[in-house]
């Protein structure tokens, strides 16, 4: 009876076409939820996931990678093995290819965790084993090659992710150190920054605490932002080795995080991060503001699994900071 009545008065009123939600069930207030195209890499293979979560794009990678990157060109730079980097096209030509060997007189394991398309077309590599972060053009040749100051040599952890900074100097991750060392051109180390055990035990395995730091990046305003890895969190610091943002282990509402891996600095200022390790309750990349707010996560547990090591987001306008 009741809608009759209201559809009588709308019909008076010139508003027939006009929908009235009924009074038992609210209308769901409009979600503003922000989503993104990605490349990740875990269980085997490289993927494209859409905004939907669904894969746009695939290629086996029977290796777990940790860096991985969309070329303006539309190609994408990747490791297919621990040694191995290489430039695909979108129909998975490969179109460059980088195959790390031991350096005389060194003859031991080499592997490639860290490299960066530069904007004149070569390439930085971090060899671990080697010791050395080369710069390789497209004929494959060694343009640069930068010694690395390691206290605690591995060739499976020497380093982790390498960038190369608009001064010309080189950021890299130790993690067998537990160190991120900034380089001049030559090798010499600028700059030093140790990781602590921030007042909690150390524990061992992919779930536990301690200093074995993945990735860095240097902000606009001089400051380095570090993805801890195991150590469970992501911070910013100042030149001086201070501190002056942290989102901590727990600190956000229902996420734990574990192994930090790949850093992302939007336009807007919003940081995006790898969460690995940290188990099927927990999203494997996370979006937040500067406020520390969730803005956006990546929690697909159907296509994805608990290496995602390394990832980019790939529907952001401007320059990213990766």
């Amino acid at each position: 009876m009741k809608r009759i009545v209201i559809a009588s008065l709308l019909a008076v009123a010139g508003l027939s076409g006009l929908v009235v939600a009924r009074a038992d069930k609210p209308v769901a207030p409009r979600e503003t939820a922000v989503s993104h195209r990605v490349i990740v890499q875990d269980k085997g293979r490289t993927l494209i996931l859409g905004k939907d979560g669904k894969i746009e794009w695939e290629m086996p990678c029977n290796y777990t990678s940790h860096d991985i990157s969309v070329l303006p060109n539309g190609n994408m730079l990747l490791n297919t093995g621990p040694r191995t980097v290489v430039e695909v096209t979108p129909s998975k030509e490969v179109v460059w290819k980088w195959e790390a060997k031991p350096k005389a007189p060194y003859s031991g394991d080499v592997e490639i965790h860290g490299f960066q398309r530069l904007p004149n077309g070569n390439t930085i590599i971090g060899e671990t084993g080697n010791l050395r972060i080369i710069e390789v053009d497209k004929k494959n040749e060694i343009v640069n090659s930068v010694p690395l100051t390691v206290d605690h040599e591995s060739p499976h952890r020497d380093t982790r992710l390498v960038r190369k900074l608009d001064n010309g100097h080189y950021l890299v991750a130790h993690e067998g150190d537990g160190k991120v060392r900034e380089y001049d051109g030559k090798g010499q180390v600028i700059w030093t920054y140790a990781l602590d055990l921030v007042g909690q035990p150390e524990t061992g395995g992919h779930d536990g605490h301690g200093i074995n730091v993945f990735g860095a990046v240097r902000l606009k305003n001089g400051n380095t932002l570090i993805a801890g890895g195991n150590n469970n969190r992501v911070f910013e610091v100042n030149p001086g080795g201070k501190t002056v943002w942290s989102i901590e282990r727990d600190e956000l509402p229902g996420i734990h995080l574990c192994w930090i891996t790949h850093l992302e600095v939007l336009p807007n200022g919003n940081i995006v991060f790898g969460n690995t390790h940290a188990g099927p309750n927990n999203p494997q990349i996370v979006e937040v503001n500067r406020d520390k707010k969730v803005v956006w996560t990546l929690k697909n547990w159907d296509i994805l699994g608990n290496d995602v090591a390394t990832a980019q987001v790939l529907d952001v306008k401007g320059k990213v900071i990766r």
